[in-house]
């Protein structure tokens, strides 16, 4: 879903994070969400860039995101740092969620820097109504945003780790005494997200491990290509009633990007979510970073800039 916000305000939430608040320009209600979405939004340079929500889902007049400056970053964090935006509108689409909070009898979230944002909308929904601990780590106190905010939520359930004062977190120590009655929520940089999965991979016990990232994972990480190759695939594009052809070199983004040039994309490596499109009819070989093994195997979703067939031919919705 596709709308035009205001953006009403950006504070200085911490060293180059700020925080920024968007809400319908004639005060209607916003679509809802659920903690762990993010909105993309369209830049006025045209870039487009997802950001996760932090504020409260029971706000419902405005949404508020986060965003870090990157200084080697692709442009995006420091337009929104360096363009007067308060005022203007933005094109928004969503919210949509790929890191959705599952029901759990415990939680232990994981947060290094600018990835506490998803995991704030999540302890606060959950409150007091099940046990949950938060380990947050950055590099100085100083570059930790929303610390205030989650030591009045949390209390002594709060951790604050600032890399400067107390070293990296101990993710052996953190994950070590979670069970098979733990879902552990991560999101951070790429090394704390490849520590975390490597030590539930050491633990007795499986907890449920969900990961959320930022950027695509270091090379040799992602999911193998199911079949080995990249063969020629068909795609029927139903809505448009047109077949194109995506050969070896050409991802199926990009076919279907010469037919439905407006069609959704940003990160180009599976790991954002923008291009999500509905499977009709075929085998998709799934190598993005984000569906759960499920959601693999049911074969209903798929992201097409990465991602291909293990048929000779998809239909997909679009």
């Amino acid at each position: 879903m596709t709308t035009a916000l205001a953006v009403t305000s950006a504070r200085l939430e911490a060293d180059d994070v700020i925080s920024i608040v968007l809400a319908d320009p004639a005060g209607r209600v916003l679509p809802d969400w659920r903690p762990g979405a993010h909105l993309e939004l369209a830049l006025p340079s045209g870039l487009l860039r997802q950001y996760s929500l932090c504020g409260s889902p029971e706000n419902r007049t405005e949404y508020r995101i986060a965003v870090l400056r990157e200084a080697n970053g692709r442009g995006g964090s420091r337009e929104l740092h360096d363009t007067g935006l308060v005022g203007k509108t933005l094109k928004v689409n969503g919210p949509r969620n790929h890191f959705e909070l599952v029901p759990s009898s415990r939680y232990l979230f994981i947060a290094g820097g600018i990835g506490i944002t998803p995991i704030l909308a999540m302890v606060r929904s959950l409150g007091s109504s099940v046990p949950w601990s938060l380990h947050y780590g950055g590099r100085t106190r100083s570059s930790m945003a929303f610390t205030d905010e989650l030591c009045r939520i949390g209390g002594a359930r709060v951790a604050l780790s600032p890399q400067d004062e107390d070293g990296l977190l101990d993710v052996d120590a953190i994950v070590g005494g979670a069970d098979e009655s733990t879902a552990i929520y991560c999101c951070g940089p790429a090394p704390l997200l490849e520590a975390v999965r490597e030590a539930c991979a050491r633990l007795a016990r499986g907890a449920s491990l969900h990961i959320e990232r930022f950027t695509a994972s270091p090379a040799g990480s992602k999911v193998p290509a199911a079949n080995g190759e990249n063969t020629t695939v068909a795609v029927e594009l139903r809505r448009s009633g047109v077949t194109v052809q995506a050969g070896p070199e050409r991802s199926i983004l990009d076919a279907i990007r010469e037919i439905v040039p407006e069609a959704p994309y940003s990160c180009t490596e599976g790991y954002c979510g923008s291009c999500e499109v509905r499977v009709i009819e075929g085998v998709p070989d799934h190598r993005d970073e984000i569906l759960t093994a499920e959601e693999r195997e049911g074969g209903r979703t798929m992201f097409p800039c990465v991602s291909r067939a293990l048929s000779e031919r998809l239909v997909l919705d679009i």
